[in-house]
């Protein structure tokens, strides 16, 4: 089953993260797209309708994730292995430093 997140951009719903079987996409809600306030969550990452598709896991992404000894701390901890990115996104990035965060969908 892939596993998904919810992407939040200061705090407000902004879409949701997803593996498939090439890799990974990333979709803006339409309800936060059609916002007058709305932001891109990065510059790799405009707001648009069509799917964000990667092969890999996205840079953006990825640099939420802990580095160093933090990584090595947060994978014994919650026993995933380091080259699991998605599972590291949905289980340490909930509450980040900075304006995005991700929630695992329960699935």
């Amino acid at each position: 089953m892939a596993r998904k997140g919810n992407v939040f951009y200061k705090n407000q719903f902004a879409g949701v993260i997803e593996e498939t079987d090439a890799g990974y996409r990333f979709t803006y809600s339409q309800e936060y797209r059609l916002r007058k306030s709305a932001a891109p969550i990065s510059v790799t990452l405009p707001l648009r309708e069509a799917p964000f598709d990667s092969t890999t896991m996205f840079p953006f992404f990825d640099g939420l994730i802990p580095e160093g000894w933090l990584l090595s701390v947060a994978a014994k901890n919650w026993k995933i292995d380091e080259r699991d990115r998605m599972g590291l996104l949905l289980t340490v990035c909930r509450d980040c430093i900075g304006a995005v965060g991700v929630e695992c969908i329960d699935g």
